[in-house]
C-alpha cells in the first residue's frame, strides 16, 4: 500500500483498537526509543498491517527531523495516518499515560521514604537486558530500512560513528542526509545552492519564541524549561539527558547530581518513553503539579512538531524528491540509533555479569521470537537484585 493508498483506503482497525494498543505500548514497552519504534514496525506493520511501510517509513523520518522524542512522535505520527487530530492526540496520551502515572507513584515514594535504595540494584540487572534489547530491535532497523542499498549504508555507518564519537544527535546531519540522498537521486530542475540552507532555517520561529526570560514562580519556570528541552532535543531519552542534567542541577539547582542519577534509573527501569523522566524530576521540584506541568510541556513542542508537518507528507510524499530524501533522514536516523546503542552500551555494561545479562538477552529475543520483552526484563532485574550486592565496587 502507498502513502497516497493510505488516505483513501479504510483503516483496518477501530480509534479504539488504536487507543488500547498505545496505552499497552506505553505501559509494556521497555527498552527506550529504539526498541519503541521497533515494535511499532512489528505490531502495527508487520503483524497487524493497520499502517503500511511508506506510512511508517515517513513517520520515522518526520520524527527525526522534527525536536522532541522519538518514540511519542512516531506513535502521535501513528495515530494520525487514519485518524489525523483526533487520532493523533489519542494515540500520543495513550502513549505517554502509563509511564508519566508510574513515575509520578515513584516520585512520591521516593519523597516519602527518603530515596530508593533497591534502583541501583535493579538498573544493574535492567541497563544490562536493555542493551540486548535494543541491540536487536536496531538490527531489525537496519534490514528493513537501509537494505542491500551502497549510499544509504554509507550515511548509515557515518552517522552511527559519529554518534558513537560524539554520544549525540545532530540534527543538522539527518537533514544534510535527506537532502543528500535527494540531490543524488531525484534532483529538481530549480534546485540551486543558495537554497538548500534555506531547509536548515525552519526550526528559528521555536528558537524565537522561547528564549524570552524565566518568570520567577516555579511551575512557570518548570515549564519554560522543560518546553525547551521538548523542543530543542533531537532523537531519544540519550540525547534529553546531558541538556537536563546542565538544566535541573547547575543551573537551576533543583537536584542534587545523585537525585538525577536516580531520576535517570527511574525512566531505565518504567516503560515506555525514556524522556518521562520528566515526570519523576518534575515530582521531585514541584509535587504532582510540577510532574504533570513538565510532561506537558516536554511534549506538547514535539506534538505540534508532528501534525504541523504532516498533512504536507501525507500529500507530497509520493514525489521521488520527498521518497528520496525521506530515504535519506532513515537511514540517518538508523545509523544514529544504532550508534546510541554502543554509548548506552558504555554505561551500563560495566563487568561480566552484565555483558553476559545483555548478550543473553539479546540471544533469547533472536531466537526466541515469540519471547515478550517485559519478561526479559523481569528477569533481568531480579538478576541484577540477586547479583549486584555482590558485584558493587
Amino acid at each position: 500500500m502507498t502513502t497516497s493508498d493510505s488516505q483513501s483506503a479504510p483503516p483496518r482497525y477501530t480509534l479504539w483498537q488504536l487507543l488500547l494498543y498505545m496505552l499497552r505500548l506505553g505501559a509494556l514497552g521497555f527498552g527506550g526509543p529504539v526498541a519503541l519504534v521497533g515494535y511499532m514496525h512489528r505490531d502495527l506493520v508487520e503483524q497487524r498491517g493497520w499502517i503500511s511501510e511508506a506510512d511508517y517509513k515517513e513517520g520515522l523520518a518526520l520524527a527525526q527531523i522534527a525536536p522532541g522524542p522519538l518514540a511519542a512522535q512516531l506513535g502521535i505520527y501513528m495515530g494520525y495516518v487514519h485518524y489525523r487530530l483526533i487520532g493523533a492526540t489519542a494515540a500520543g496520551l495513550a502513549f505517554v499515560l502509563p509511564s508519566f502515572l508510574m513515575v509520578a507513584a515513584l516520585g512520591w515514594a521516593y519523597q516519602r521514604y527518603g530515596g530508593l535504595p533497591w534502583m541501583q540494584a535493579v538498573f544493574y540487572g535492567v541497563g544490562a537486558a536493555v542493551i540486548g534489547i535494543i541491540a536487536i530491535s536496531a538490527r531489525k532497523l537496519t534490514v528493513k530500512s537501509v537494505g542491500k542499498d551502497k549510499l544509504l549504508w554509507a550515511i548509515y555507518l557515518l552517522l552511527a560513528v559519529i554518534t558513537v564519537v560524539t554520544e549525540s544527535e545532530m540534527a543538522w546531519l539527518f537533514i544534510a542526509s535527506g537532502v543528500l540522498v535527494w540531490l543524488l537521486r531525484a534532483p529538481p530542475k530549480w534546485a540551486t545552492p543558495d537554497r538548500v540552507p534555506g531547509l536548515l532555517l525552519w526550526q528559528a520561529p521555536a528558537a524565537a519564541g522561547l528564549s524570552g526570560g524565566v518568570d520567577a514562580n516555579i511551575l512557570l519556570q518548570i515549564a519554560v524549561f522543560f518546553a525547551k528541552a521538548g523542543a530543542f532535543v533531537f532523537g531519544s531519552g540519550l540525547a534529553i539527558v546531558p541538556f537536563l542534567h546542565a538544566g535541573v542541577v547547575n543551573e537551576h539547582h533543583w537536584l542534587t547530581d545523585k537525585q538525577f542519577v536516580d531520576a535517570v534509573a527511574v525512566a531505565m527501569i518504567t516503560p515506555g518513553p525514556v524522556v518521562i523522566t520528566v515526570g519523576f524530576i518534575g515530582y521531585l521540584v514541584a509535587g504532582f503539579g510540577g510532574a504533570c506541568v513538565a510532561a506537558l510541556a516536554t511534549f506538547l513542542p514535539c506534538y505540534l512538531f508532528t501534525v504541523l508537518p504532516a498533512p504536507y507528507f501525507k500529500k507530497y510524499g509520493k514525489l521521488p524528491g520527498v521518497l528520496a530524501f525521506v530515504d535519506g533522514i532513515t537511514a540517518a536516523a538508523v545509523g544514529a540509533i544504532a550508534g546510541s546503542v554502543i554509548v548506552i552500551a558504555r554505561r551500563s555494561i560495566v563487568d561480566l555479569p552484565t555483558a553476559l545479562i545483555a548478550i543473553a538477552a539479546a540471544v533469547a529475543l533472536w531466537r526466541m521470537k515469540k519471547l515478550q520483552e517485559p519478561v526479559v526484563v523481569a528477569v533481568a532485574a531480579l538478576l541484577g537484585l540477586a547479583m549486584h550486592p555482590f558485584f558493587q565496587a
